[in-house]
């Protein structure tokens, strides 16, 4: 009797999450993921994207037999790849990552239901490994919507529907386990990533990850591996991103406009922090500004710790730049920051670099030393495209000409001197060229290296 009392006791005490029962109808029974699958599928396309390469001779690297084989051309490849693709409009523009469509000469779509159709890229971009295509002929199409991937929290459930290993669509279930991952992806992908646990493989690339109501949160594009499979650590590109490329490509942009920071800056760890007078760590340090930086224009200084933009903390300048790229060229963004003990906040504009002042860009002809060689002065607008420190400034090498390759030259090396005369205008470089030969010494900066290239013509 005792015995019985103390059961009766512990059941009557435990917890309504630890009852369980049968279920109690047809709805609860056949609970699964079936119906948003069935609704979300038909969007999610396989692509197949041809290119042909050159191949690069195999002597091409080896200072001798560089030389005597400099006329040997390899024969072209062509390069095919597999990957995923989401349609986001009745029109058919679709989304995929740069990785799988690139360069790509001839670009095949099929749908779910094997209907197959031509694709032409729209807009694309290396650093955020996304691309926005167009499919020929496209009409009345199945899409998904965009949900706003700012409210995404970890712990939901997703599902990511892709081609892995070309076996044909498959769906994989799990939850978004992390946000704000910056420098974590592999592959071309460069800023700010969703995290999940949902199985992600090769072939997944450019796929839908999708919350509970069928909404496109993320872009499938690179897992986190030692041994080539899924360990359950992917990475999407958030829909946030993906809104601006959709908007830009119908704007007619062919190349992703991000909005110029015109800053160097760096993540805000434990000791900066206690050096900086910060309670914790965070933000980012601005360690360089561009005179016609949007930040300095709004008032923020060397030495200001970037703590938000429009209320969401930045922890890395990746996050920074993906934070203001979702705002939109020509919109502003609220940007809170830290200053001797006090905390500020400024309207920043959301600009495209300058192309100020002009490049005066100049080629050298047939009869010039170094035919073929085009160099401009350095601007904002021309240093984001080579991809060059903000400080850099100068004449640059935009393109070095089959003679000023051999010679050395490379595009973004910045010519400092020829035969020691400073190099301080795009029309000097021809002349100087001339009055050295016929032995001619360069000085130039690559990347952080400098560098003296003397050659005889």
């Amino acid at each position: 009797m005792r015995l019985f009392a103390l059961l009766l006791s512990l059941i009557l005490a435990a917890p309504a999450w630890a009852e369980t029962r049968v279920p109690q109808d047809q709805a609860e029974i056949s609970l699964s993921f079936a119906p948003l699958v069935k609704q979300a599928a038909p969007a999610v396309v396989n692509i197949y994207a041809r290119q042909v390469v050159q191949a690069k001779s195999p002597f091409a690297d080896d200072p001798f037999f560089g030389q005597l084989f400099r006329d040997f051309q390899a024969r072209p490849r062509v390069q095919n790849s597999l990957g995923s693709g989401v349609i986001l409009s009745a029109d058919g523009i679709v989304v995929t990552n740069y990785h799988v469509v690139g360069q790509a000469q001839d670009i095949r779509v099929v749908l779910n239901d094997r209907r197959e159709f031509a694709a032409a890229v729209l807009l694309s971009d290396e650093e955020s490994d996304l691309a926005i295509l167009q499919l020929d002929g496209a009409e009345d199409m199945p899409s998904l919507s965009l949900r706003d991937s700012d409210t995404v929290e970890v712990g939901e459930l997703v599902l990511a529907i892709g081609n892995p290993f070309g076996v044909g669509q498959t769906v994989s279930s799990g939850i978004v386990s992390g946000l704000a991952r910056s420098g974590a992806a592999t592959g071309n992908a460069r800023g700010y990533f969703i995290q999940t646990d949902a199985p992600i493989n090769p072939g997944n690339s450019g796929g839908a990850l999708i919350d509970v109501a069928g909404r496109l949160i993320g872009v499938n594009t690179s897992i986190l591996t030692r041994s080539g499979g899924s360990n359950g650590i992917g990475f999407a590109i958030p829909s946030a991103l993906v809104a601006q490329f959709v908007t830009q490509a119908r704007a007619g942009e062919t190349r992703f406009q991000r909005p110029w920071a015109g800053a160097a800056g760096q993540a805000v760890d434990g000791d900066l922090a206690a050096t900086l007078g910060l309670d914790r760590p965070g933000g980012v340090a601005l360690a360089h500004l561009h005179p016609q930086s949007p930040l300095a224009q709004a008032g923020l200084r060397v030495g200001d710790v970037v703590l938000a933009v429009d209320g969401l903390p930045v922890n890395s300048p990746p996050e920074m730049l993906y934070r203001m790229s979702v705002r939109g060229i020509g919109s502003t963004a609220d940007v809170t920051f830290h200053r001797a003990d006090e905390t500020f906040k400024a309207t920043v504009a959301m600009i495209v670099p300058p192309d100020d002042p002009p490049r005066d860009a100049v080629t050298l002809g047939a009869r010039d030393l170094l035919p073929g060689l085009e160099v401009a002065r350095l601007n904002p607008a021309l240093t984001s495209e080579l991809n060059l420190p903000i400080d850099a400034a100068g004449i640059v090498v935009l393109q070095p000409g089959p003679y000023g390759a051999r010679a050395g030259l490379q595009t973004g090396d910045i010519l400092r001197g020829i035969d020691g005369a400073a190099v301080e205008n795009p029309a000097e470089v021809g002349p100087l060229l001339q009055r050295a030969a016929p032995r001619v010494r360069i000085d130039a900066l690559r990347g952080n290296r400098r560098l003296v290239l003397s050659f005889r013509l």
